[in-house]
């Protein structure tokens, strides 16, 4: 299964959840690479893109939820 699919199958609740860890994971490696070389540079931009993930996924939501 793709990540995307994995996240769509989650409750909106858990999404917000999940959007707050990975935020604050992105702002702990934006951290630790500031003072300190990261073993895997490129962790930070899979969380960047993990975040675009879920809000792409809650703003599909809201805009399904809208009436036209």
């Amino acid at each position: 299964m793709s990540k995307a699919t994995n996240l769509r199958e989650m409750s909106g609740e858990q999404l917000g959840a999940e959007l707050e860890a990975t935020k604050r994971q992105l702002f702990d490696l934006r951290i630790k690479a500031s003072t300190e070389k990261l073993d895997s540079p490129s962790q930070i931009r899979r969380m960047r893109r993990q975040i675009a993930r879920i809000k792409t996924i809650i703003h599909q939501r809201e805009q399904v939820a809208k009436p036209a």
